[in-house]
């Protein structure tokens, strides 16, 4: 099986070298294809205003001057021509991707990709006790990471769904279980900005996270980590919202007739 593996906090990050350990548990066919430098809540963008420049490393490890979703697309149409992956893994992800976050995620964007290419595509998150520079904590996806991928690769797999797995901030130990979620929702209509002051006087921002929503009776990505336990969301690419529909031919029959 060959896997590409990629991410958004940069092909120096150690989320990155964690999931390439992931990856080894898996395959020997492992090839990484990263940005140069951090592109965490690039979304799905890709550059088209410059080049994409791409740089081999080493042997199977390339590094792109672009977006996550840059990365899969010159992997794809650029690296491995000869042989596509059968797998892309994208992270291990500084930090959770939850709730709304997969829409700002690059690391999910970068899965998004691989899915749009008819490949199976998983996310990778972890989130953190410690966000402090050099006290990042993989342990719990490295330890859990490769038996979910095997248990999540022996299903059907349709059509423009990939899957999303965040590991909860608790030791490898600590693990309470491994849970099928929702995707969760957090009220980012309050904008929450951190207001701050430069040395030279100038006001500055930092965005800050909104509150979550709990809906009772539903078992969501941010409840799972709040209860200790890995969830694992299948995201689906079609965002029709077929419900809608019918109310809305009615609204609009006899127009343009």
């Amino acid at each position: 099986m060959r896997i590409l593996v990629t991410n958004d906090d940069g092909i120096s990050a150690p989320g990155l070298v964690a999931l390439e350990a992931i990856a080894a548990q898996l395959s020997d066919d492992v090839w990484v294809v990263a940005p140069a430098e951090e592109q965490s809540g690039a979304g799905h963008s890709l550059t088209l205003s410059k080049p994409v420049r791409l740089r081999e490393i080493e042997p199977r490890r390339y590094a792109v001057q672009g977006t996550p979703t840059d990365c899969v697309m010159l992997a794809l149409g650029a690296v491995l021509t000869d042989h596509k992956p059968d797998l892309i893994l994208s992270g291990v992800n500084r930090g959770g991707n939850l709730a709304e976050d997969v829409t700002y995620s690059g690391t999910v964007s970068a899965a998004m990709e691989g899915c749009l290419a008819g490949i199976r595509s998983i996310a990778l998150s972890q989130v953190m006790a410690d966000y402090t520079m050099g006290n990042e904590d993989f342990t719990t996806a490295t330890t859990h990471g490769a038996e979910i991928i095997r248990r999540v690769q022996q299903i059907d797999w349709p059509t423009g769904v990939l899957v999303n797995i965040n590991f909860p901030p608790v030791a490898a130990d600590k693990v309470a279980g491994v849970r099928v979620t929702e995707q969760g929702f957090r009220d980012y209509g309050n904008i929450h900005l951190v207001e701050r002051t430069d040395p030279r006087g100038f006001p500055y921002y930092w965005h800050g996270y909104g509150k979550e929503k709990l809906v009772p009776g539903h078992d969501t990505d941010l409840k799972a980590m709040h209860e200790a336990c890995i969830s694992v969301t299948p995201l689906h690419l079609d965002m029709t919202h077929y419900a809608t529909m019918a109310a809305l031919r009615t609204a609009l029959s006899g127009l343009a007739e």
